[in-house]
């Protein structure tokens, strides 16, 4: 790989130039990160020491909090020491590393979402088949399939992305290595083979979002019949924190992919990857918090 490039070192795109605002995005990104780790880190403790809570869908959501923790500590951390030292750099080898651990997470939370819509579908849309189809086996394998799911899209992607020849600029416009930002540096022209793969992926998230839409339009219609308001407004409040989840990972996510290159600016670039890389895994232990009397319950039990 070293023989086929010129580029030993890349260069991230900042916040600003400016000394103050350097230092006022270190302090941003430090609160954003400490609030990620410490509201993931309660919500993988509670659920793994509240007994009531091993259930199917506080197991994918402890999932979740781990794959949270690791996304955040892929991007966040590098950007926030490039500002307090007042540098842009980053390693080959370390942007080599946070691409294919940032895919991974993002694949594998894709996958734990759409594992996580399923298991509310069957829950409401199949309550007395639940037990049987969400077991324990059942749920071990779903999640160990997102998990090699997404080691395998990875590697796919880290090595059709670094078996290209960069020579001459090497600035990222993001603040980490991005694909699509590094697909832009390359000076061959096989870049169209990770082209496809990102086709590829696409039609794979297009196919999980659509069955998210269509167990949500199925739950939908299942709680509308509901006679009881009270059951209702219970089934609606069990769903209500995953499709939050769903539009805060996603809506960004399709915005900075498929948007047109004619709107395409490096500020745009910016905010957008924030919204869909660092914003969801500090608010999802929040949103699934805070409605959760069982989390909260389990919470002031743990804190006696």
């Amino acid at each position: 790989m070293t023989n086929r490039t010129t580029v030993t070192e890349f260069l991230l795109l900042g916040f600003s130039d400016m000394r103050e605002l350097q230092l006022f995005h270190f302090v941003v990104f430090l609160g954003i990160f400490l609030v990620a780790l410490a509201g993931n880190l309660l919500v993988i403790t509670t659920v793994a020491l509240s007994h009531h809570l091993h259930t199917p869908m506080y197991f994918f959501l402890m999932n979740l909090s781990i794959i949270d923790l690791g996304s955040i500590s892929i991007t966040v951390p590098k950007s926030m020491v490039n500002s307090l030292l007042n540098t842009k750099s980053i390693s080959y080898t370390g942007c080599v590393a946070q691409v294919f651990f940032f895919i991974f997470f993002i694949e594998v939370d894709f996958a734990f979402l759409t594992i996580m819509a399923y298991d509310r579908y069957v829950a409401i849309c199949q309550p007395l088949h639940y037990e049987r189809v969400m077991n324990g086996r059942a749920c071990v394998q779903m999640a160990a399939g997102a998990w090699i799911s997404g080691v395998l899209n990875s590697v796919l992607h880290t090595g059709n992305t670094f078996a290209l020849t960069f020579c001459g600029n090497n600035m990222v416009d993001q603040f980490f290595c991005e694909i699509p930002q590094l697909l832009k540096l390359a000076c061959s022209d096989s870049y169209l083979s990770e082209v496809g793969v990102i086709v590829f992926n696409a039609c794979l998230f297009l196919s999980c979002f659509l069955l998210i839409i269509v167990s949500y339009v199925q739950i939908f219609t299942t709680v509308l019949r509901i006679p009881t308001e009270r059951d209702r407004h219970k089934a609606f409040s069990t769903c209500l924190p995953h499709l939050i989840v769903v539009s805060l990972f996603i809506c960004p996510g399709i915005f900075a992919y498929l948007k047109p290159t004619s709107i395409s600016t490096s500020w745009l670039d910016l905010v957008v990857a924030v919204l869909y890389s660092v914003v969801p895994p500090m608010m999802n232990p929040i949103i699934y918090s805070i409605r959760n009397k069982e989390i909260k319950g389990a919470l002031r039990k743990l804190t006696g």
